[in-house]
């Protein structure tokens, strides 16, 4: 096994194990607590109004998926991974649209994770020194003769 390839298999074994990580933990936070009612059901409407602890939890909770906002935030630096090719980028739009996906905010986040995913896919070192690239003409890649 070379060490592109090893490299190759250690990001994706990072990238799952990271996910996974993510996923449990947006899928306990939307089952174990907020279809679970663990918030208070009387907690004021608006901020002005004062909330306060579990009432000030469930608000900033909230507005994360209010008008697909954790979508959008997944959307935007999908996009900006995709045409700037930065891994930091897209990990923070991929890990947001797998929260986006749970946390009812799917529109969005698909497309920006799956923008995300590709940049991720993409083997880093190769498209940072040009590596593999062919030198010279593209024939000369394939051995092939001009004709004389």
């Amino acid at each position: 096994m070379s060490g592109k390839e090893m490299r190759r298999r250690g990001a994706v074994a990072r990238l799952f194990r990271v996910s996974s990580i993510v996923l449990v933990a947006v899928l306990l936070l939307r089952y174990a607590v907020l279809e679970a009612s663990v918030f208070p059901a009387d907690c004021k409407p608006l901020l002005a109004d004062g909330p306060e602890g579990m009432c000030l939890a469930k608000w900033a909770l909230v507005q994360l998926f209010m008008q697909q906002r954790l979508g959008w935030v997944s959307l935007v630096l999908g996009v900006l991974a995709f045409v700037s090719r930065r891994r930091p980028v897209a990990w923070g739009g991929w890990l947001c649209g797998v929260a986006g996906l749970v946390l009812y905010s799917f529109d969005y986040a698909a497309v920006g994770a799956m923008l995300s995913l590709l940049v991720l896919a993409r083997d880093g070192t190769q498209a940072r020194r040009g590596e593999d690239q062919p030198r010279g003409e593209p024939r000369d890649g394939l051995r092939v003769e001009g004709l004389r």
